[in-house]
Formats: C-alpha cells, structure tokens, sequence
C-alpha cells in the first residue's frame, strides 16, 4: 500500500495584500535546473493572469540568494555531446522563464540576502530592482571557467551599465559585495544584512500602494528608450490616452485633486518659495 507524501515546493508563493512574495527554498543555494525553473514559471503564469497583484518580491529561504545552474547537472552534462546540448536546453529555458519574469506588467523586486552570481545574478537582473546585503556577493564569474552568462548575463548587464563597464565585470569574472553594487549601479539599494529583510519588506509595501496598470505602461516605455526615433515619445501618447480613461486612474486623479483643493481652503496663505512634498523612505546604504 503506497503512501501519498506532500513534497514542498521549492519556490513558494504567498501573497500579502498587492504583493506576491516568491521564495527559492531549494538548498543548500537554490541551484537552478529545469524543476526550479518549472515552478518559477508557474508563479509567472498566475502573476500574468492576476491582475491584482502589484509587486513581485524575490528572495531566498537560503543562506545565498542563488548560486547558478546547478553544478551537478553541469558536470554530467559536459562529458558528451549529447549532455552539452542537453545542458544548452537549460540555459534557453533559463533565458525564456527570465524574459517573461523581465515583461511582468507589475514591478519585481529582488531581495538579495546573500551571493548571487552566474545564473543566479542573471535571474536578479531580470528584475526591475534589486536591494542586496552590504555583504553579498553578486556578478557573472562565468569567464573565470571559459564560459560566458548565457542566460541573457551579457546582455541586460550590459544594458544597465554600459559597454565599458560590462566589459570590466565580465571579462574580469568580478563579484562585488552589495555595497560596491550599489556603487556601481548592479543594485539600486545596499543596506546592512540585519536590516534587508525589513528594508524590502518596506520596499514592496510602497511599491505595492502604487496600481500595476501604471506599472505596465510605464515599463513599456522605458523598455523603448534605447530604441532610434520617436517610437518612444509615441508609446508615451498612447500610453496615457490609456490611462486618462482608466476608471483607477481617474479615480486616483480625482482624490488627489479634491485633496489638493481642501489643503488650498485651509491654507489660503500659500508660501512664497516652494516646498517639496515627503518623499517616502527608501534604504540608505
């Protein structure tokens, strides 16, 4: 008599009001083969479907964030031709589930508690931010063992930072610490480890207030500022007839206006010089 036994999930979703929180949980470091990938696009297909979720938070259940293609698949795979062409399936696999994590319609976060480098830092860039640990390592060491980060490493290193710098980082296989990242421009945010967990938590909340149909559009048209012409300046027309006639977007428009309008009844001595509105806390390194 075979006994039915639950197998945990090793990328687990939880939702918490606009904000789905995925978590790698396979140890020791979250090494991706094709089950990995498996459940990270079926969270990528119920993100798509639902469009009530805001923000998509990555971390880790680890102590790294993730440490690439799992090594053991590798070494299996390079000792003949036929697992060479195996392990290239893989990494297109890679390269499609990170697309369409890249063309979300709502904004994606990733936590990075601790190293993510080869695989796993391609996977980070794939999203829209990325807050690490001071102490974290990240990059695409890949040149260092005569390989390149083919699950699209080259390019959206490249695009994020430029010619120049990519070509220092990934010819010379370095993996900066969070706060150098910050630096740099690999990551938007570095703070201490101790404080990360919170410091996203926080992140995703802000993020989370904000309505995932500005998301959409906006990351649209930022994804054509690289593109000749006024393709760009196009999209931004037709992207905000969209939104004028979104019933949340008038309804957003609406409540600041009326707002703005009871603070001026109140406050009918306006100041001379001009103030800036509260900003909302973002982590300082």
């Amino acid at each position: 008599m075979s006994v039915a036994v639950d197998i945990e999930p090793i990328v687990r979703a939880e939702r918490r009001g606009d904000v789905l929180v995925v978590t790698l949980q396979r140890a020791p470091v979250n090494a991706i083969n094709d089950e990995l990938l498996a459940q990270l696009a079926d969270v990528l297909d119920g993100v798509e479907a639902d469009d009530t979720i805001a923000v998509l938070h990555l971390r880790s259940a680890c102590k790294v964030f993730c440490a690439g293609a799992d090594l053991a698949l590798i070494r299996s795979c390079v000792a003949t031709a036929a697992g060479r062409e195996a392990m290239l399936g893989t990494v297109r696999r890679m390269q499609r589930v990170f697309a369409r994590l890249e063309a979300l319609p709502c904004v994606t976060l990733a936590e990075l508690g601790g190293s993510a480098l080869g695989g796993g830092f391609e996977l980070a860039l794939a999203c829209d931010l990325r807050i690490a640990a001071c102490e974290a390592r990240v990059g695409l060491p890949e040149a260092g063992l005569g390989l390149l980060a083919a699950a699209g490493g080259t390019q959206r290193l490249t695009r994020l930072v430029g010619h120049g710098l990519a070509r220092r980082l990934i010819l010379g296989a370095e993996t900066p610490d969070g706060s150098e990242a910050a630096r740099l421009g690999l990551v938007q945010w570095a703070v201490p480890r101790e404080r990360l967990a919170a410091e996203a938590c926080a992140l995703a909340e802000r993020y989370g207030a904000m309505p995932r149909l500005a998301f959409a559009e906006n990351k649209r048209c930022i994804a054509l500022a690289g593109v000749p012409g006024d393709v760009g300046f196009a999209a931004e027309i037709d992207a905000t007839r969209r939104l004028y006639q979104h019933p949340e977007t008038v309804r957003r428009v609406s409540a600041f206006l009326d707002k703005s309008a009871e603070r001026g009844a109140v406050q009918p001595n306006r100041p001379t010089q001009p103030t800036q509105p509260n900003q909302p806390k973002e982590p300082t390194a």
